[in-house]
């Protein structure tokens, strides 16, 4: 199991990476750049929720730059990476207990959270090229899974 996150989780990184490039190639659209920003701080949301520490702080859609997300990406990544490589297979059955940013607690499995994490990147990478496409880019790159693994 944690092979199989540590696969989606470079997949994400590099699916991220492709798109903050366009971004800043379209002249930094700005529902493109909200929601890349957004996508950035909910990973690091997760992470903390994960590890057990305070949320980062900060707006869940916070004002950041598109010129500071290359940066963003990569320790993201790093920190996911350094997370499930000092987890084991049985470590996806446990629970992670959090409160979301309103204060209200839960409690969901790790395999769980990372199940969401990934699917929460491809949602708004896909609404990241809508609004790249309003912006004139013609043909944006593809971003799916398949793709990824057949070239990797």
């Amino acid at each position: 199991m944690k092979n199989y996150f540590l696969k989606l989780i470079d997949y994400d990184h590099h699916s991220d990476q492709t798109l903050v490039k366009l971004t800043i190639e379209a002249g930094e659209p700005e529902k493109a750049v909200k929601l890349m920003a957004h996508m950035l701080a909910a990973q690091q949301v997760w992470f903390n929720r994960c590890n057990y520490m305070p949320a980062p702080g900060g707006a869940l859609w916070p004002d950041w730059k598109a010129d500071t997300f290359e940066q963003m990406i990569n320790e993201n990544h790093a920190a996911w990476v350094n997370y499930l490589n000092g987890l084991d297979d049985s470590a996806f059955e446990n629970i992670v207990y959090y409160k979301n940013l309103q204060g209200v607690s839960y409690e969901n499995k790790l395999e769980d959270i990372m199940a969401h994490l990934i699917n929460h990147g491809t949602h708004h990478r896909a609404q990241i090229g809508q609004e790249l496409k309003l912006a004139g880019i013609e043909k944006l790159p593809i971003t799916d899974y398949i793709f990824y693994i057949r070239e990797k």
